[in-house]
């Protein structure tokens, strides 16, 4: 009869392991997916502001045609992409391209100073930030999930529920620089345009070589 009781304590509480186990699997799969949500989210905000963005540098340099194709190919591409592996694939070319842009905008100073151009740039910089910061979550999430459906015993529930791998949202190396440089909003053409140049400083009379105070004035 204790054997009987034994054996049916172990059931139990394997059983309850057994649930535990899978319940934590699908919390961890939901944040996933939840977290990738969130990335996507501001991918395709960002995707959204590229085509003001161009149509601004365009009216300003409308003779780099190869560029702004570039940019166009490059945003359906990454717009049409699937998931995080086939994202963070589609990312290089959409980053160099948008890359380029910026660098063809830095050339024409009056663009610069545009207002319009001043808040898509701003708006893209913060879009970069909200896309990295979810891009961290979202890869701390996979990697946690990653962990269990790898490490023993989950592992064993991983297999008979079928979970598994998560695939990681990877900026490509040659593209992490360009995407970790926001770009850099100047204010002062506005500022200067508005209430003008500050104040030449009256210069400080220098000091008298001789050590002695200067004379005193009538």
């Amino acid at each position: 009869m204790v054997a009987i009781i034994i054996v049916v304590v172990i059931v139990v509480l394997l059983a309850l392991a057994l649930m535990a186990s899978y319940n934590r699997f699908v919390s961890q799969r939901n944040a996933v997916q939840n977290s990738w949500a969130d990335v996507d989210t501001e991918l395709k905000r960002r995707y959204d502001l590229v085509p003001n963005l161009v149509n601004t540098v365009q009216g300003y340099a409308a003779h780099e045609r190869g560029v702004f194709e570039e940019v166009a190919r490059a945003r359906s591409a990454a717009q049409a992409a699937q998931g995080p592996a086939a994202s963070s694939a589609a990312e290089g070319p959409f980053v160099q391209a948008l890359g380029r842009l910026m660098a063809v905008a830095e050339n024409y100073p009056d663009l610069k100073a545009n207002q319009n151009f001043l808040q898509l740039q701003a708006t893209l910089t913060d879009t970069e930030d909200r896309i990295q910061g979810s891009r961290r979550v979202y890869n701390s999430n996979v990697q946690m999930f990653n962990r269990r459906v790898q490490a023993f015993p989950s592992n064993v529930v991983a297999s008979w529920f079928h979970f598994k791998n998560a695939e990681f949202f990877n900026i490509p190396e040659a593209d992490r620089a360009t995407v970790a440089e926001a770009p850099k909003v100047d204010f002062s053409n506005i500022t200067q345009n508005v209430y003008g140049a500050p104040p030449a400083q009256p210069a400080t009379p220098a000091a008298s070589n001789t050590g002695l105070p200067p004379p005193p004035t009538s």
